[in-house]
């Protein structure tokens, strides 16, 4: 028999977590199955409350999927779960069938999607795009996925814009992401988007992985990992955030590694696929959006410590990453801050 919707949890104060539902389809990967468990289960609340609460479900019955290592995995629920998420989250998998082949949904795959409410957020890791796109949402659309699928993605459905060189695509209400560690990225964003820099830095601080890739940087970077026999500018870029609040020159930073500004930009770009004025930007921006919601710092002091020199240029550059200004920023995360203190004082 189906099982019945498990119900959301609850504390005694009527706080309730938001829910991520995590579609288990056969022939998954376990890594990315664990990716939302393992970042959305960190984030507690000021009163050490869960902020998200991760469910496992098919779209059959409870009971055993397949993976594509040499074991299943059990699986406690059904789809009936899915209408009672708030983020529905659908992980790769290489055994989409008629979904891969002719970009059609099975008829359980389609009963499932059928479920998630429509205020629901939905986000794939890698190929499960796949589903998302035969299930027409996509249509219309900017998408990515992993760079080896993104030619097949594009010709499957030639209605979705497939940009096959970012780590994540965040279209609002639909998040699309390049295959594995970019669907840790694609994780901490939403976090980051629904809680702040804070909450965000410290799941990935605890996860041990870089607080923040940027959705736009290159999935396929020359050199990920540095190649012993030749210098690395990961130096210069621990030099550079030690001292954000100040004037950073790109020959500041090559100096740092002994490089010529030539040698070091093209090294820079290989290991982190931007390039140091664009990293920079980012790192003042991350830092910005940390003080502005834990600090009472005003906004020319922010702009000063973050290295943007006056309120008018991080006024610019917050605008170009997030939409929106010093000021709306801080109040929509401290409105939120407040509205949790409210919840436990009722």
């Amino acid at each position: 028999m189906p099982s019945d919707p498990v119900a959301p949890l609850r504390s005694p104060a009527g706080h309730r977590p938001h829910r991520v539902a995590v579609l288990a389809l056969d022939g998954l990967l376990p890594f990315e199955l664990g990716i939302p468990h393992r970042v959305f289960g960190r984030p507690r609340d000021e009163r050490g409350r869960p902020l998200y609460e991760v469910v496992t479900c098919s779209v059959r019955p409870p009971g055993p999927v397949e993976t594509d290592a040499d074991f299943a995995i059990h699986v406690p629920h059904g789809p009936e779960v899915l209408a009672t998420a708030d983020t529905v989250i659908i992980p790769a998998s290489y055994e989409l069938g008629p979904v891969f082949e002719r970009g059609e949904l099975t008829e359980e795959l389609a009963d499932a999607l059928g479920r998630i409410p429509p205020t629901a957020r939905i986000a794939s890791i890698c190929t499960g795009v796949y589903v998302l796109a035969a299930s027409g949402r996509l249509d219309g659309r900017r998408a990515t996925t992993h760079w080896a699928d993104a030619e097949r993605l594009q010709q499957l459905f030639p209605k979705i814009d497939v940009d096959p060189d970012v780590l994540f695509v965040d279209d609002g209400d639909i998040l699309t992401s390049a295959g594995v560690a970019a669907g840790i990225d694609l994780c901490l964003h939403m976090v980051r988007r629904d809680h702040g820099a804070a909450v965000a830095n410290d799941v990935a601080r605890r996860t041990v992985v870089p607080p923040h890739r940027d959705g736009g940087q290159a999935q396929y970077i020359q050199r990920p990992v540095p190649d012993p026999q030749q210098a690395s500018t990961s130096g210069a870029r621990a030099w550079a955030l030690g001292r954000l609040h100040e004037p950073i020159q790109l020959r500041d930073m090559a100096e740092r590694e002994s490089m010529s500004v030539r040698t070091f930009t093209r090294r820079f770009r290989e290991e982190t696929g931007v390039s140091p004025g664009q990293w920079l930007t980012r790192q003042r921006v991350e830092r910005a959006r940390y003080l502005l919601e834990t600090t009472e710092l005003t906004v020319d002091q922010v702009a000063r410590d973050a290295g943007f020199g006056t309120a008018q240029s991080m006024r610019a550059h917050l605008q170009a990453a997030l939409g929106v200004t010093p000021t709306a920023y801080r109040r929509t995360f401290r409105a939120a801050s407040e509205r949790g203190e409210a919840a436990v004082a009722v």
